[in-house]
């Protein structure tokens, strides 16, 4: 059967684009038509209905936004649900609740169906250069299953046990890029305010031990004040939210976690959602910005930060 693939946002359709090229009998669908054309000028089908592309496809990807997006999808808590799901494998490879992905295993196989979990790391230009990292988790066979199909869109791909084990790997992950990120914009920020050459500042970190992939994707838009999308900010604090609430279940402390939290709160609370999470950089120059207005009262020149409830 076909190879169905539900979500083109800005992960998905150049990941459906690299199954397409590499000749995968793909059928896709995207509530948003018009998502669809790229792909299917690469040789895919584009399905009329979420329904269709389960009628059709013998294995589903889903690339979501988030819980209620992959419940619409599927039809979960409806009639339509059972005959979507089963004798299907439904590959969710998007990031939710550890509990959620569970919960949703444990309704698709008493539907009939099989469930893979496949959350990838990488941000747009990875997606789009084929070079993403997979994680897996699920029965060992529906995993061997799935993992050829991750091929054309991830550069490695590694097994992780049972569900949700993927997703809380991706979540480890996640939680470095975050604060890693936030770091390297508070260095730039700190940097131009003490009057260093912010491009001498890049070469140097360039050229020494904590150079990185991301601090040389990351680097130059800080240095340009390039905002465009790579992975969006609100994104990213929807992804610290769910690390944050799995932290606090298992009675785990995340204090550089909570700070970053609040400065993507803070990045999203003044519009800048849709920008790329360097845009971090804005809720550190507001901070700043406020603190020479008003110092904060617990030491001359720090600034406080308030952990999420």
């Amino acid at each position: 059967m076909d190879v169905g693939f539900i979500g083109l946002g800005v992960m998905g359709q150049p990941m459906a684009l690299h199954l397409a090229r590499a000749g995968t009998p793909l059928v896709v669908w995207n509530r948003t038509a018009q998502r669809c054309a790229p792909v299917r000028a690469a040789g895919a089908e584009v399905a009329a209905s979420a329904a269709e592309v389960f009628r059709r496809c013998g294995t589903v990807f889903l690339m979501l936004a988030d819980e209620a997006a992959v419940d619409a999808v599927l039809g979960r808590g409806g009639p339509d649900f059972a005959a979507r799901v089963a004798g299907r494998t439904v590959v969710h490879m998007g990031t939710t609740s550890a509990e959620f992905s569970r919960a949703l295993q444990d309704d698709i196989r008493a539907a009939g169906g099989r469930y893979v979990e496949a959350p990838v790391s990488g941000s747009r230009v990875p997606a789009e250069r084929g070079e993403l990292v997979g994680m897996l988790a699920g029965d060992d066979a529906a995993v061997a299953a799935v993992r050829p199909l991750l091929a054309p869109m991830c550069r490695k791909a590694f097994g992780c046990g049972a569900v949700p084990g993927a997703l809380l790997m991706k979540f480890s992950v996640n939680l470095f890029l975050i604060t890693l990120v936030t770091g390297l914009a508070e260095a730039f920020h700190f940097a131009d305010r003490q009057g260093v050459d912010p491009r001498l500042l890049r070469e140097v970190l360039d050229a020494g031990p904590m150079a990185s992939a991301v601090s040389r994707g990351k680097a130059p838009k800080l240095l340009e004040r390039d905002f465009a999308v790579q992975a969006a900010a609100a994104d990213v604090l929807k992804n610290n939210r769910l690390i944050a609430e799995a932290a606090r279940a298992a009675n785990l402390a995340s204090p550089l976690l909570d700070v970053c939290h609040a400065l993507f709160e803070e990045t999203v609370a003044r519009g800048h959602g849709a920008e790329d999470m360097v845009a971090v950089l804005r809720a550190l120059e507001a901070r700043t910005a406020s603190a020479a207005v008003a110092p904060s009262p617990q030491a001359p020149g720090t600034v406080s930060s308030t952990p999420p409830a």
